[in-house]
C-alpha cells in the first residue's frame, strides 16, 4: 500500500469575515492569516493571485464575475501604486453587472470592514503589500 502525499488545495474560507490586518505579504482574517492576495466573493474569502500584481485583468476576476448577481460593486486594492485596470476590464465588470472601485489596499480592506459591518454585498480583491 502506497502512502497518500500531502494533497494541496485551493486556500478558502467559507463565508465573510472582517479584514484584520494587511501586510508583509499577506492578510489576517477569521483568526487565520494567508499569505499572498486574496478574492473576498460571496462564497468565500480565496487565496488570489493576478497574473500581473501591476494590471489587474477581468480574467483574474473570473470567480468575482461568476457571483456578480450577488455582490453590488467590486473593491480592488493594488498595493500602493494605482494603477488602472487592464484594459477592458472595467467594462467587463460593468458589464456583470458590478459597480468597481479600485483604491490602494489599505484603503480597500478598511472600506471592505466598513461595508460588511453595514452588511452590504460586496465582493474585494486584495493584492497583498509588503
Amino acid at each position: 500500500m502506497t502512502p497518500k502525499g500531502i494533497e494541496m488545495r485551493a486556500a478558502r474560507f467559507p463565508g465573510r469575515a472582517p479584514i484584520d490586518a494587511y501586510g508583509d505579504g499577506g492578510f489576517r482574517f477569521g483568526g487565520m492569516s494567508h499569505r499572498g492576495s486574496l478574492l473576498v466573493i460571496p462564497s468565500g474569502i480565496y487565496g488570489w493571485e493576478p497574473a500581473d500584481r501591476l494590471a489587474v485583468a477581468a480574467g483574474d476576476l473570473d470567480a468575482a464575475i461568476a457571483e456578480a448577481e450577488n455582490s453590488e460593486f467590486l473593491l480592488i486594492g493594488v498595493c500602493d501604486d494605482m494603477r488602472p485596470l487592464a484594459q477592458g476590464a472595467r467594462q467587463t465588470l460593468r458589464d456583470a453587472g458590478l459597480r468597481v472601485e479600485i483604491m490602494a489596499t489599505g484603503a480597500a480592506v478598511r472600506t471592505f470592514n466598513v461595508l460588511i459591518a453595514e452588511d452590504r454585498a460586496v465582493a474585494a480583491a486584495f493584492v497583498a503589500v509588503d
